[in-house]
């Protein structure tokens, strides 16, 4: 191809390069400029032109887009008519694509003027989603280029859709005592939209006690209804492949074949098979309808395609789909069958702190509990602060009440928003409450310390912080000593309202039970997260460096 400027005089049949504007007319790039164009560029004072002039053994652009296309075609995938140099690849049925990514860089290393681009390996597409598209680059190629490009992309295919299956699924949700059947509902309304966006059926859900026997057998009776796919949603996230879902598999004839994935959110799956039938525990992220691991597993599942430990463990790149703070990507399509490429918008948790500082002290009387300074004279609330402010809880919020102007002094300095509970003598729901008010609304949890636990370190805090995680359905975080509950507790925004309507001078430890299938416990192995002093008696038991002098 000869490319550059022109004389009229030789420009007829060339392509031309630019768009003029004519008082009589419009010629856009790429024309083929014929007598009647050459015509009006001359009546317009117009002596040359830039455009490409094809030389023997060139295919014009959308000739070679066709051809090429052609080459890479693969069952269930059509080609756009080209236009402009460009053919588009698009789905006939819903399915999975597969790319291999060393055949599609082989292509596009034959030549600059040929590439192809195409969505990411695994994908999940709805039927007419485009898949790739092609473009040549120039307004024409050399034949050897393009019969060399062919001949790569015949070699072994590029592209293939793994059409997906109606495929009839089961699923097992199960529950405790106290868990709303809102839950439930919820769960089985997330999978059934999953379900459909793969063209498959979800079978009428079954609910049983969170048992190894209900759930086997609950699993057989949809055997018995000719399910192709078995679902297990457990009222407590899986922690083990012997837990009580992965048990309940094996009690139904099954086995385990991996648990956990390379996934976030999905960690916690747990992939088994009962005969012929894929057999998962399902994660707590499963509950929504955002991306997540199980997505990418029913997809393949749904495709045909072969789903084991080894293909799960290799699904680490890619894998990250949360975004975080260095990667705030806006996410938010619709659940599959796009749904292993359309994670939908998530953000970095950010967790704040309140520390309750509001109380009277009254089994320390005359003393303030929270004022007590230790050796070297820092108050006790004042520690307490410090070992918060020296974790990722931000912001630090104190509630103060019995004594406020003291508090206030014996954290002045330090980078905390003070909020006064001003009925703070009805009890401890009052400063709770008012802390709750006080958490911004960028804040997607809050952890409430209580003033008087200065043994509770930063480190402490921040595995609380870190065991933190709603779309797990980790949403509650309480730490424990030998299994006993302890303080402080992390407490996910989606509970702010009940702690609100808290009255009387109780916590927020009732709704541990109410919202029990939420709490994921964090065991320290040290008492210092059950330890309060609010008596003269027990500040003898601090550490030497933190009592009083004498």
């Amino acid at each position: 191809m000869i490319f550059g400027r022109v004389a009229l005089t030789e420009a007829e049949g060339a392509v031309l390069a630019h768009t003029q504007r004519l008082p009589s007319l419009v010629l856009r790039k790429g024309a083929v400029l014929d007598a009647a164009a050459i015509a009006a560029l001359r009546s317009a004072g117009i002596e040359d032109v830039i455009a490409a002039r094809l030389e023997p053994g060139d295919v014009a652009e959308d000739a070679a887009a066709a051809r090429l296309a052609r080459a890479l075609g693969t069952p269930s995938v059509a080609a756009s008519r080209a236009s402009t140099g460009r053919v588009n690849l698009v789905a006939e049925v819903p399915g999975l694509l597969q790319v291999n990514r060393d055949r599609l860089d082989a292509v596009n290393a034959v030549h600059e003027a040929l590439t192809v681009g195409t969505l990411p390996d695994a994908a999940g597409v709805a039927a007419r989603e485009m898949l790739a598209t092609i473009k040549v680059i120039p307004f024409a190629v050399s034949e050897d280029v393009l019969a060399e490009a062919e001949r790569v992309a015949r070699q072994r295919p590029v592209l293939r859709l793994h059409p997906f299956r109606a495929l009839r699924v089961g699923l097992v949700m199960t529950s405790l005592p106290g868990m709303k059947h809102s839950i439930l509902a919820g769960t089985a309304e997330a999978t059934a939209a999953r379900v459909a966006g793969l063209t498959g059926t979800l079978l009428p859900p079954l609910e049983c006690a969170h048992a190894e026997a209900p759930i086997a057998e609950a699993l057989r009776t949809l055997m018995a209804q000719d399910a192709d796919i078995l679902l297990v949603a457990g009222a407590s996230a899986v922690v083990d492949r012997r837990d009580v879902g992965p048990a309940g598999i094996v009690a139904a004839g099954g086995k385990i074949l991996h648990f956990g994935m390379p996934v976030d959110p999905g960690n916690l799956i747990c992939l088994g098979r009962i005969g012929e039938r894929p057999a998962l525990v399902l994660p707590g992220c499963a509950r929504s309808p955002k991306l997540n691991g199980i997505d990418w597993v029913l997809s393949r599942l749904f495709a045909g395609l072969p789903t084991d430990g080894t293909v799960i463990a290799g699904m680490g790149v890619g894998g990250l789909l949360k975004d975080t703070g260095a990667r705030p990507l806006h996410r938010a399509k619709a659940v599959a069958p796009a749904a292993a490429t359309a994670p939908a918008a998530t953000a970095m948790p950010r967790v704040a702190g309140i520390v309750l500082a509001a109380g009277r002290s009254s089994r320390m009387a005359p003393h303030n509990k929270l004022l007590v300074p230790d050796r070297a004279g820092r108050p006790m609330v004042a520690r307490v602060v410090d070992n918060l402010l020296s974790s990722a809880a931000r912001p630090v919020i104190v509630v103060t009440g019995h004594r406020a102007e003291e508090v206030r002094a014996a954290v002045a300095g330090r980078p905390v928003l003070l909020v006064h509970a001003p009925d703070y003598a009805d009890g401890l729901s009052a400063s709770l409450r008012a802390g709750i008010a006080a958490v911004p609304a960028k804040a997607s949890a809050a952890l409430v310390c209580l003033g008087d636990m200065p043994l509770v370190t930063g480190r402490m805090i921040e595995r609380l912080i870190e065991a933190y995680d709603p779309d797990e359905g980790r949403s509650v975080v309480v730490p424990t000593c030998r299994g006993k509950i302890g303080n402080p507790v992390l407490w996910d925004r989606r509970f702010f309202p009940d702690i609100a309507g808290l009255v009387g001078d109780v916590g927020a430890r009732p709704l541990l039970e109410r919202h029990g299938e939420y709490v994921v416990q964090v065991e320290l192995g040290t008492d210092a997260v059950l330890r309060d002093f609010d008596t003269v008696e027990s500040l003898a038991t601090l550490p030497a460096h933190l009592r009083p002098e004498t």
